[in-house]
């Protein structure tokens, strides 16, 4: 049942939820010198009022009934929620948000279509909070194809070149295939459930086979949000979008919405259920990193980085931690939007984003050189950083649940996600070679012409630099119990591995050395074009799903064509034929027989009144004729 809230709680939930959408509205009206400020003070006031929510938050999750659609009870109830997640949530996203919209004030400057950037930004910022603070599957859903919609519109932004309207259309239709399993999983869940409502959900008893597929069609949504394996290859190609729209993607909103939503259902998976999930995440993991090695965009790097970190949240959710992940969630959100804020002052320094056209930019871009660092290394899980602390998190996680399963297989999850830390290490440090070591190799624009962006792009990268470090979230650099953060959600039980840190730092610094000394590869080699092709999935979707489908698609216009249509018109001439057929019939049998009669009957009327023409010598004629005929008759 909902729980009534006092006034105060709900007023200010529902005004927080309002202001994007208000902001919205207000920028399609605005003029393009005020649109940025207009959209940064509507993100200022939301984060001092999530901030206000936050520290009044009650002790209990709180089921906000909306007044003006009590409808609790149905499958349509409209309901809100409240609790420590949502909270955290709140103000990581209008944070986020609110640095990336400070930076594109300087990074889209000369952008004509300004206002349109801030208002998609808005509605993009309005429906992620529609997410954190849905109170039931169905108003979630609601929101999590509104996020889609202005995913779309943003990754679409420069609409004027093929590749980002490409980009565009590829993120939105992969998505749908996700959100089309997320549909089913929601009809699943009220059928089984009878109700859509989190805080029913939460103690609802889950086992057999439909509570096993309902959490995986559940999960879908995850898949295609989240960039799961093996709708994964959108990501990357969304980096066709603005760098400060790619900060927030990736770092606290569109991405993090998969997660957010296994936390979420998580009372609903299943065991069978949450081995799948870790397995794919796994996957995820792994293929995500390796992706992420080769590539020459500095941009795809990061993509794939995001979509490695994506698959490790989503592994420790498969491993029954939820804190874990979403701890990763958190300081992950600060380094990632970190790392995309200062590529994007490096590619503003030598406008390209091929990393092979850079190098030796340490000596022009010192500040941003030493926020990319930091944010890398955090990234990398090197200690003392917050990275290195969720990592260990989720490792100590994986390991302690593997402990408990049946048979040794299970060991080889936790096993994948520790090597995945030095994969990590191995792809960063050869990008941070890259960018700012060796000799400087951009053609067109010299070394001493690249500088540092103003304070409006160099002022969030440092911010969220410092917010990488460890101490923020834990005053023990080792060690993540007794973290705050773990008194907002329930701790899973802590496993005891001694060899954990030792072994992930050994493996940073082994992928750290090799990476920084890794040489150009060769392109034409298997291991290198596995890495630049995404493992080959797109080329796989192409010749599985894309091509049979375009096949099938031609096969079933031609049938339409020459069997459908081509019945349609002939039936419709052989009924033109019968219609002139019907028409000769009725014009000359039917009408025919109609106007004979009608002439036999004027012809003799012309001759029966031929005779009446008033003259009596010409009656007299006849009746002396007509007594004649009479008398010749009755003599002879």
């Amino acid at each position: 049942m909902p729980v009534h809230t006092p006034l105060p709680v709900s007023l200010l939930t529902t005004l927080l939820l309002s202001l994007p959408f208000v902001g919205f509205l207000a920028l399609a009206m605005a003029s393009r010198r005020v649109s940025a400020w207009l959209a940064i003070l509507t993100t200022s006031f939301g984060f001092v009022v999530a901030f206000v929510l936050a520290l009044n938050l009650p002790d209990q999750p709180l089921t906000i009934q909306t007044a003006w659609a009590d409808l609790s009870g149905t499958l349509f109830s409209i309901s809100f929620r409240l609790d420590s997640i949502a909270a955290l949530m709140l103000i990581l996203v209008h944070f986020v948000a609110l640095l990336v919209q400070i930076y594109s004030v300087a990074y889209l400057h000369d952008e004509p279509r300004l206002r349109r950037y801030f208002a998609y930004l808005q509605l993009f910022v309005g429906a992620m909070l529609g997410i954190v603070l849905a109170g039931n599957l169905l108003v979630m859903y609601a929101f999590w194809e509104l996020v889609g919609l202005a995913s779309y519109l943003l990754i679409g932004f420069y609409a004027e070149r093929p590749s980002a309207s490409k980009a565009a259309k590829k993120a939105f239709l992969m998505n749908r295939v996700g959100d089309a399993g997320f549909l089913i999983g929601i009809f699943l869940t009220y059928y089984n459930f009878r109700t859509l409502d989190f805080s029913v959900l939460d103690t609802a008893v889950v086992g057999g086979a439909l509570p096993t597929a309902l959490g995986l069609c559940l999960f879908m949504g995850c898949m295609g949000k989240s960039a799961q394996f093996p709708l994964l290859t959108w990501l990357p190609d969304a980096m066709e979008g603005p760098t400060p729209v790619s900060a927030l993607l990736h770092a606290a909103t569109m991405v993090a919405a998969g997660i957010f939503l296994l936390a979420r259902i998580h009372p609903l998976l299943s065991p069978d259920a949450l081995v799948v999930i870790a397995l794919i995440g796994t996957i995820t993991t792994v293929w995500g990193g390796y992706s992420a090695l080769f590539q020459t965009d500095i941009k795809k790097v990061l993509a794939f980085s995001t979509v490695s970190q994506l698959g490790l949240m989503v592994a420790a959710m498969g491993t029954n931690n939820v804190s874990g992940a979403m701890f990763h969630l958190l300081t992950h959100a600060f380094f990632k939007a970190g790392l995309f804020l200062s590529a994007g002052a490096v590619i503003h320094a030598v406008h390209t984003q091929d990393m092979r056209h850079m190098g030796g930019l340490r000596q022009t871009l010192p500040i941003t050189f030493w926020g990319y660092t930091f944010c890398a290394a955090a990234l990398a899980g090197v200690p003392f950083l917050s990275g290195f602390l969720s990592k260990e998190a989720i490792l100590s996680g994986a390991f302690d649940w593997a402990s408990h399963q049946p048979g040794g297989l299970a060991s080889l999850i936790p096993i994948a996600l520790l090597l995945s830390s030095g994969l990590t290490m191995l792809y960063m440090a050869r990008q941070w070679r890259l960018i700012f070591f060796g000799s400087y190799r951009n053609k067109h624009i010299p070394l001493d012409q690249t500088h540092e962006p103003n304070w409006l792009m160099r002022g969030p990268v440092v911010l969220l630099a410092i917010l990488s470090l460890g101490f923020w979230f834990s005053i023990n650099p080792f060690s993540v119990h007794g973290s705050w953060f773990f008194r907002l959600i329930p701790t899973p039980a802590e496993g005891h591995f001694g060899w954990l840190a030792p072994a992930s730092v050994a493996l940073v610094a082994v992928g750290g050395w090799a990476g920084f000394r890794m040489n150009a590869p060769r392109t034409d080699t298997i291991a290198v074009r596995l890495s630049l092709e995404y493992g080959f999935l797109d080329s796989l979707f192409q010749y599985l799903v894309i091509n049979p489908t375009q096949k099938l698609a031609n096969l079933l216009s031609r049938t339409d064509r020459r069997l459908v249509d081509g019945t349609v018109n002939n039936l419709g001439i052989t009924l033109v034929v019968l219609a002139y057929i019907a028409r000769a019939i009725d014009r000359l049998v039917i009408d025919g027989v109609v106007n004979g009669a009608a002439w036999i009957a004027s012809f003799f009327g012309q001759m029966t009144r031929s005779v009446q023409n008033g003259r009596v010598q010409s009656y007299i004629m006849v009746t002396v004729v007509g007594l004649v005929l009479v008398l010749w008759w009755l003599l002879y």
